[in-house]
C-alpha cells in the first residue's frame, strides 16, 4: 500500500486515514439492488482505491444491494490492512430497488451488525453508523443497542448519519460521536452541523459530494472536492465511483495543492 494519503490525512474512529475516503453506494446494480453488471471492475475499483492510490477509508452501508457491497468489500480487501477504516452503517430497510425505509428496532439494529461482521468477515466492527435515525423508535433505544454491541466488543466506535445539531446533541448523552455523516456538496452547500462538528472536534463526513455526478460533469472533479476540503480539517469527504479511469480522476484532483 503506498504511503501517500490523498487529500491528507484524519483522524477517524482511532485511526489516522486518508481524509479522501471512497463511498461504495455505486458498486451494485440499477436502485442500488443486487450485484454491479460488472463484479471484477467492483472489485478492481475497490483494490486499486486501497492498494494503489493509498485510500484507507471505505465507507459502506449493510444497505447497499443490500449486503452486495460489504460482500465485495471482503472479497477484494480481505485480510484486511491494519491502516484500513472499512466503516458500514446499520438501521435501513431495503423492501426493494429505490426503496429505503429507516428500521431502529433493536432487535434489527442488532441483527444488522451480527450479519455485517459475518460479510465482512470480522470480529468487530470499526466504525458502524446509525444510517438513518427511525422516528417510530426512541433514540435512546436505537444508539442504546449500538452502545451494548460496543461493550460487548462488536462495535469499535459509533457514527451517525443525516443528522441535524439537535440530533447530534441528543446523541452525545447516549454515546460518544465518533463521525457524522451528512450530504454536502456546492450544490447542497449550507448544513449547521458542519460547524457543530468542527467544535465538538467531529469528524465530518460528507457523503454525495460530487452529487451523484452532476458536479463531476458540470465542473470536473476537482472543485468540488477541493471546495469541501477547504472547509476544515475535520472535513472528509467520500465520493463514489464504479469506474476506474473515474477513480483516476478523483485521486488525481486531491493531489493537486489546496
Amino acid at each position: 500500500m503506498t504511503a501517500t494519503q490523498p487529500g491528507g490525512s484524519i483522524t477517524i474512529a482511532g485511526k489516522r486515514v486518508s481524509r479522501l475516503g471512497l463511498g461504495t453506494m455505486r458498486l451494485t446494480g440499477p436502485g442500488t439492488w443486487a450485484d454491479p453488471a460488472d463484479r471484477e471492475t467492483a472489485l478492481s475499483v475497490l483494490r486499486q482505491a486501497v492498494h494503489t492510490y493509498g485510500i484507507t477509508h471505505i465507507d459502506t452501508a449493510d444497505a447497499y444491494g443490500p449486503h452486495t457491497v460489504e460482500e465485495l468489500i471482503r472479497d477484494a480487501l480481505y485480510p484486511y490492512a491494519d491502516e484500513l477504516l472499512v466503516a458500514t452503517k446499520v438501521g435501513m430497510a431495503r423492501p426493494g430497488p429505490n426503496v429505503w425505509m429507516p428500521h431502529g428496532h433493536p432487535v434489527y439494529l442488532r441483527a444488522c451488525v451480527e450479519a455485517s461482521l459475518r460479510r465482512l468477515h470480522v470480529e468487530r466492527l470499526e466504525l458502524c453508523y446509525l444510517h438513518r435515525i427511525d422516528p417510530e423508535v426512541p433514540l435512546v433505544d436505537q444508539l442504546g443497542t449500538l452502545k451494548a454491541l460496543q461493550d460487548e466488543g462488536k462495535i469499535g466506535y459509533i457514527g451517525i448519519s443525516k443528522v441535524s445539531p439537535e440530533d447530534i446533541r441528543l446523541a452525545r448523552k447516549e454515546v460518544t460521536v465518533a463521525a457524522v455523516q451528512n450530504v454536502l456538496n456546492m450544490t447542497d452547500r449550507h448544513d449547521p452541523a458542519l460547524e457543530l462538528c468542527r467544535d465538538l472536534n467531529i469528524p465530518y463526513v460528507p457523503y454525495r459530494p460530487l452529487d451523484a455526478g452532476t458536479l463531476a460533469s458540470a465542473r470536473g472533479v476537482l472543485t468540488p472536492l477541493h471546495w469541501l476540503l477547504n472547509l476544515g480539517e475535520h472535513v472528509a469527504p467520500i465520493p463514489g465511483t464504479s469506474r476506474l479511469d473515474h477513480l483516476d480522476q478523483i485521486v488525481a484532483s486531491v493531489a493537486v495543492d489546496t
